[in-house]
């Protein structure tokens, strides 16, 4: 399969990166590229989650909660007493495994525009839901036994940090506003989303090649966890997204919404709960490492599980 244009622009990054060029995307443009996504993505959920009963779709959410939940819980242990990592450090990496990578996401969707697919746009509402339950059971694995937990100022970061904030708030707006009142805002928010995205992957290829270092510090366990742990948990999506009865497109956004592994929001929340664990190594997993094995190999291989799942088990 050819890989998207999009995709080739985090090539471009990557390489520039390791080659210490010159190249930099100024950190304002950044912040706005990265705004512009946010409430790309959750307008267009808004818009597609008006056209279903919104009761109807609360047994599937508890599911997919209920699931996406079972990643962080599996990861810890593996890092803890496999990987011999501390505990903090274990807790940490598998709230960024357990939480979601938005960017991922929209290169998931990018796809199956390529490949003309459907999928069901309520998906955004999970991606909005799974964010929260992986950082929780982070910090509580962190933290027990060990004392308190700011709760309060923790809760405040995961709900009114950026990412789930614009989130949430773009799919409200799109909710209301419906198909026909988003009209006027199509041509900012969703035809330029393909070129916005592009140019924010460029950014993700310039990060992402000085994060590279830090899993050669710390090993090759790491390295290999950052590339199976996604296909573990893809595997999760892509049955629990055939199980809940969606489509091609669907169980593959599922699939790779398990498989992504947050680079924004969970070491945000991670900075204020658990501060003594390292950011190096949670970053330059998720970032280092997963992020660029998604894009290249992994959702390839996501799309290829859904299709072969729904050709065989349906």
């Amino acid at each position: 399969m050819n890989f998207e244009p999009v995709v080739l622009f985090f090539v471009l990054g990557v390489i520039a990166g390791l080659l210490r060029s010159d190249l930099k995307i100024p950190s304002s443009i950044y912040e706005a590229l990265s705004i512009f996504i946010l409430l790309a993505i959750g307008l267009k959920g808004g818009v597609e989650l008006a056209k279903h009963n919104v009761g109807d779709l609360v047994l599937d959410a508890m599911v997919v909660i209920f699931v996406g939940a079972l990643i962080p819980l599996v990861a810890f242990p593996v890092l803890r007493f496999i990987g011999r990592m501390s505990r903090a450090d274990s807790a940490s990496i598998a709230a960024h495994y357990g939480s979601v990578s938005v960017v991922t996401f929209s290169v998931g969707i990018t796809l199956l525009g390529h490949e003309m697919l459907d999928f069901e746009g309520y998906l955004i509402v999970f991606l909005v839901f799974l964010e929260i339950p992986a950082l929780v059971l982070g910090v509580i694995m962190a933290r027990h036994g060990q004392g308190e937990v700011r709760w309060g100022k923790l809760l405040h970061e995961v709900f009114f940090g950026k990412s789930i904030y614009l989130l949430a708030g773009g799919l409200l707006i799109g909710f209301i506003a419906g198909s026909e009142g988003i009209k006027p805002l199509d041509k900012l928010f969703f035809d330029l989303f393909k070129g916005v995205l592009a140019l924010f992957l460029l950014e993700m290829g310039l990060v992402a090649s000085m994060r590279i270092a830090a899993l050669r510090e710390y090993g090759a366990f790491l390295a290999g966890f950052a590339v199976l742990m996604p296909i573990f948990s893809a595997t999760l999506g892509t049955l629990t997204g055939w199980m809940l009865g969606l489509s091609v497109g669907g169980t593959f956004l599922l699939a790779t919404l398990y498989a992504s592994a947050s680079y924004i929001a969970a070491p945000a929340a991670m900075r204020i709960a658990v501060p003594e664990a390292n950011p190096a190594l949670s970053i330059g997993a998720s970032l280092g490492m997963t992020f660029p094995f998604n894009i290249f190999v992994g959702i390839p291989l996501y799309l290829w599980m859904a299709k072969f799942i729904h050709a065989t088990g349906g």
